[in-house]
């Protein structure tokens, strides 16, 4: 059944999954994590009841947490494992009734993840659903009726909870005209990558950005190592293979041995059959089990350095080395967050080094693609402000891209006065961006849309031309939006405002959003005070 929600709300309601499953992570980890047990080996935590249940047991935990994740999927919104808790202790306490049969049947149709695009009950959306959890045990049929009765029973709570949900009819009509309101929108797109300014800052201007920047250019702690390298090529002529598993490392990895695509159809190649590619599969084959050989030699190597005491730097260590024939190598200094190229920049290789110090001066066997690696400490460096003269260059680049950032919001400021002064002149929207493009230092095109409303937009259209539409009125230009490689400049041509008095059939429907989002968040914040009061009695001491 899982595979089936996470397809259908995949094509469906892609944003919305993936910020409840984000927010049910976070509301757990953080709200719940923090209790002693948590995520950790420790299975002898103290207790810590809430209502009912123990927060510091990651069974009980688990259980209500995939519960209240296939609610969250059912009604499409986010939802919290404490709040749910809260919402089904009261409803115990105010001994609600679990739904009739009819009751429940009628609750199905209004969960939102059966709902079709228009928002109506999707019965084949429905049906779907029902097959799917037959199929697959994650969710037992049991467990989506029984979270399904839940829902009904704190539904019925949150209601009462929430009150009828005052609003206001300035609120209502806020909504009609920001939702409801027909737009005819001209748009200038102008190109940021098309604009480049003449700049050759000086040395005073560049020492003047760093000392106000000072803090961008901190270099963060580095560590300076050296290390033994255990190359898999060393190794590939002590691998032994045998036809047999040649073949069954082939029928293992298909899709990695492919023929070369076709040159004049450029049709990509399919997964080659086994004979056309067997010499490819032996030397991948080799190349694994060398690696493996590798890193075993590699983790023999700190073995011996462990069990007999050998310190990096003494005789016995420079003997080892030259009875296994490695020669250590530098690694310039580098940051956790920047690894060495000469490890692929493997996190795991910048992990690994930040661990060592004068006391662990030698790091396991480090798995690498070319085979193995371990590393010896030699020096680490704190956090520090460099000289302007070693970060010249990055200051230089900083420099000039921040003042070109500022010249092309200076270029909007001149290109909303030019455009809006054709417009006034009498031109269409069309030819002033066409007129005023001819004199821009970047390319600018234009372009007028359909008529269209927020509720109903185009689906292509950019999200920076809401946060112009927010303060026009007919025919005002907006001030250039700025985004990452462009910016917009809005005419708005036209602007229908709807009926914003009940006689808009949209009204009522507006007036019951708002009322019933008012409900939720009274709802909700009493839930949060409840919790915060019931955690508050079992919070675990505060060390002193």
């Amino acid at each position: 059944m899982i595979s089936w929600i996470q397809k259908y709300f995949q094509h469906h309601f892609r944003t919305i999954f993936a910020i409840l499953l984000v927010g049910i992570i976070i509301a757990f980890v953080f709200t719940i994590g923090a209790a002693p047990g948590i995520g950790q080996a420790d299975r002898k935590a103290a207790a810590r009841p809430f209502f009912g249940h123990n927060l510091a047991s990651e069974n009980e935990m688990s259980t209500i947490s995939r519960e209240t994740q296939l609610s969250s999927i059912l009604h499409q919104e986010n939802s919290n494992p404490l709040f749910r808790l809260t919402a089904l202790h009261l409803v115990e306490q105010l001994h609600q009734p679990g739904p009739t049969e009819s009751e429940l049947k009628d609750f199905v149709t209004t969960l939102p993840a059966f709902a079709d695009e228009k928002g109506q009950f999707d019965a084949t959306a429905y049906n779907r659903f029902q097959t799917e959890i037959r199929k697959n045990s994650q969710f037992p049929e049991a467990l989506v009726r029984r979270v399904i009765e839940d829902d009904f029973r704190i539904n019925r709570i949150t209601s009462l909870l929430g009150g009828p949900g005052y609003v206001q009819p300035n609120e209502i009509k806020t909504q009609l005209e920001r939702f409801e309101s027909t737009w005819t929108l001209g748009i200038a797109n102008v190109d940021y990558k098309s604009f480049t300014p003449a700049l050759a800052p000086t040395d005073a201007d560049l020492t003047k950005f760093f000392e106000q920047n000072a803090s961008r250019y901190e270099i963060q702690p580095q560590v300076s190592v050296r290390y033994a390298e255990f190359s898999a090529e060393n190794y590939i002529d002590k691998v032994t293979v045998t036809e047999a598993e040649i073949k069954a490392f082939y029928d293992a990895n298909p899709a990695r041995f492919s023929t070369p695509q076709d040159k004049v159809t450029a049709t990509p190649a399919k997964p080659a059959d086994f004979a056309s590619v067997s010499l490819q599969v032996e030397h991948a084959f080799r190349l694994d089990r060398a690696v493996r050989l590798a890193t075993k030699a590699a983790s023999d190597f700190t073995f011996e350095l462990y069990e007999k005491k050998i310190n990096p730097g003494t005789p016995a260590f420079d003997a080892l080395l030259a009875d296994r024939k490695l020669v250590l190598k530098n690694l310039a200094p580098f940051s956790q967050d920047e690894p060495p190229t000469e490890f692929g920049q493997s996190p795991e290789a910048a992990t690994e080094a930040f661990k060592l110090s004068k006391e662990h001066p030698y790091s396991s066997a480090i798995g690498l693609k070319t085979g193995s690696a371990v590393l010896f400490w030699k020096d680490s460096f704190p956090t520090r402000q460099p000289a302007f003269v070693e970060v010249k260059t990055k200051v230089s680049t900083d420099y000039v891209e921040e003042e070109r950032r500022k010249r092309f919001v200076d270029l909007g400021k001149t290109l909303r006065s030019q455009i809006a002064a054709r417009l006034k002149a009498g031109d269409t929207f069309d030819a002033a961006v066409t007129s005023v493009s001819a004199t821009s230092p970047a390319k600018i095109e234009g372009k007028t849309l359909a008529p269209f409303t927020v509720r109903q937009r185009p689906q292509d259209l950019d999200y920076l031309v809401f946060s112009a539409m927010e303060s026009l009125k007919k025919g005002d230009v907006s001030e250039m939006v700025v985004g990452q490689d462009k910016g917009l400049i809005v005419y708005a041509a036209d602007k229908k405002t709807p009926e914003l008095t009940e006689t808009n059939p949209q009204y009522k429907t507006y007036q019951t959003q708002i009322a019933r989002s008012t409900a939720a968040r009274t709802s909700a914040q009493y839930l949060r005070e409840v919790a915060e009061t019931e955690l508050s009695k079992n919070a675990p001491a505060t060390a002193k």
